[in-house]
């Protein structure tokens, strides 16, 4: 099976204050190349990173990433826009599903990546629980990807869908921390 990762890098972060993807780790990697290192080190066949806000400055960040981006023209409509933007980019690919990451999660691992796309397929439909919250990664199988395309709407991106159709759970908490981290205020120690 061919697992595609797909980095949702598209926001302006405006409750942080700068786009989340220029954010540097305390060893001083844009949060959007450690979280595009993440995905191709989990086994992702290809990675598509989207970006909106700053795209050049994210852009020129990834030059050296085996990553393809994407623009996402109306990435300030949400999350959704973005979603919509990378899976239509997949369709001509041969991937059988896409794990779908956004880049504001940095205590994601390769353990909680690989633990929900192990033995994906077209037909997959999961997402990752922190002790039974919902989180990322999500896993969207290709027989999803038109639906998903179709109702990811404003920031909510999947959320609907995901719940609608059931999708399978997969508990994460003692691989990783799914926090989103959405001011400075919550930044890991390090982090700028």
């Amino acid at each position: 099976m061919k697992i595609a990762g797909l980095l949702l890098a598209a926001g302006a972060g405006h409750r942080m204050g700068t786009p989340k993807a220029l954010i540097r780790d305390p060893s001083g990697v844009p949060w959007v190349v450690r979280t595009a290192r993440l995905l191709t080190e989990s086994g992702c066949t290809q990675v598509v990173v989207v970006v909106g806000a700053a795209a050049e400055t994210v852009r020129a960040e990834l030059t050296t990433e085996p990553v393809e981006v994407v623009e996402a023209t109306d990435w300030a409509e949400g999350m959704g826009a973005s979603l919509s933007a990378g899976l239509t980019h997949l369709r001509p690919s041969s991937s059988d599903a896409v794990v779908v990451v956004p880049v504001d999660v940095p205590g994601l691992t390769v353990g909680a990546v690989r633990r929900v796309m192990d033995g994906a397929g077209t037909e997959t439909l999961r997402r990752a629980t922190y002790d039974g919250a919902p989180g990322h990664p999500v896993v969207i199988g290709r027989a999803h990807w038109d639906g998903v395309i179709a109702s990811a709407r404003g920031d909510e991106g999947a959320r609907t869908y995901l719940r609608t159709h059931d999708a399978e759970r997969i508990e994460c908490a003692d691989v990783a921390d799914g926090a989103d981290v959405d001011t400075g205020d919550a930044l890991p120690p390090g982090h700028h």
